[in-house]
């Protein structure tokens, strides 16, 4: 028995989604739509299962956590493989809580496809309002401040969220009024061969049900270690810039320094190495001057390096004071020379950002 395609629906946008999921369940021949809305305050998970013949069910979940990772978890997994192995529907398409995004989906599918075997991943998309894309990936707002029935003690930037989401995105659908300059900006951050469209003008049910996801390709774009080709690209509108160097960042300086490479209307994110912590991959993410840093994993036998890639608009072109300020916080060849690149330190200054540091017998 062959596996049911899966759709998944991010974003944050609950008309955008809804758009989306509309525009699969029209193109794709007997699909099942199956929607999680979570309630963070009451604790609940509200999930929907209907097809073109109306309604089938509808259950409210309680949770043990009211939060997406949970709720994926806890009730979006176990109802796909309930879905997809009924036999009954061509496709599923997962509408899955706003501000969840598909790589949690993704990433226990393909650790270990025996969580459901009669699904398969066939697309992820991330939908949004056009309108509002260039203020929602590039500005500061954080996720309370949109009433989006998160957490309040998730305050992730809504761009790093949605930037995030699009960067994993096999297709990304902006409806509504977008700006050209809108569309660039999601062009640049997609990874190559995802689709970019607008107001859904309708997919052959023969280009989806093949899939459009292609987990190690997609994996590989939103991984915080780059060892491949540059990725920097200017358009009319948007330019992306790759700041690279294989040498470590002076902790002083960076710690310093980092409210000019972290701060600003930018979509930023890569990995970075530490003179005072060289064998820790630094992860960076960063969205519209809201930036998280931390440690996740070893360099190990990999080339540590320290790249990030960085996306604006033309008309707040920085390109020149990031790539000065980048190398200024660089250990400089004088510093290499008398303290080398690996530094022994009981203590450098981020601890608040990347807890104490991990000394090794």
């Amino acid at each position: 028995m062959s596996r049911v395609p899966v759709f998944l629906v991010t974003g944050l946008d609950a008309d955008s989604m809804a758009a989306a999921t509309i525009g699969l369940q029209f193109d794709l021949p007997d699909a099942v739509v199956v929607r999680h809305d979570l309630d963070a305050a009451a604790g609940h998970l509200v999930r929907t299962v209907s097809d073109l013949t109306g309604l089938l069910e509808r259950e409210v979940v309680p949770l043990e956590h009211a939060c997406s990772s949970c709720a994926v978890r806890e009730d979006v997994l176990p109802t796909l493989e309930r879905l997809g192995s009924l036999g009954r529907w061509g496709a599923v398409v997962a509408h899955l809580p706003v501000a969840a995004d598909g790589l949690s989906v993704c990433r226990v599918l393909g650790w270990d496809p025996a969580v459901a075997p009669s699904v398969r991943i066939a697309g992820v998309v991330a939908a949004l309002d056009g309108a509002r894309v260039l203020d929602d990936v590039l500005g500061d707002e954080i996720l309370p401040e949109r009433d989006l029935g998160t957490l309040g003690t998730d305050r992730r930037g809504v761009g790093e969220v949605l930037g995030g989401m699009v960067e994993y995105a096999d297709l990304v659908a902006l409806f509504g009024e977008t700006p050209d300059a809108g569309v660039q900006l999601v062009t640049h951050l997609v990874r190559p061969g995802a689709l970019v469209t607008r107001d859904w003008p309708g997919l052959r049910a023969e280009q989806l049900l093949p899939g459009l996801h292609d987990h190690d390709a997609t994996e590989a774009w939103v991984g915080e270690v780059h060892d491949g080709p540059s990725r920097a690209a200017e358009g009319r509108h948007v330019w992306s810039l790759e700041l690279i160097a294989d040498r470590p960042f002076h902790p002083q300086r960076l710690h310093d320094r980092v409210d000019v490479l972290g701060g600003g209307p930018f979509r930023s994110r890569g990995c970075f190495w530490l003179a005072s912590r060289p064998g820790a991959i630094g992860v960076w993410d960063g969205a519209g001057g809201q930036l998280s840093v931390g440690l996740q994993g070893e360099w190990g036998r990999s080339r540590p390096m320290t790249r990030l890639l960085v996306t604006g608009l033309r008309e707040d072109d920085a390109r020149e004071e990031l790539r000065r300020v980048f190398v200024e916080c660089l250990l400089t060849d004088a510093e290499l020379a008398a303290r080398g690149p690996y530094w022994d330190v009981a203590d450098d200054g981020l601890e608040p950002w990347l807890g104490p540091i991990r000394r090794v017998a």
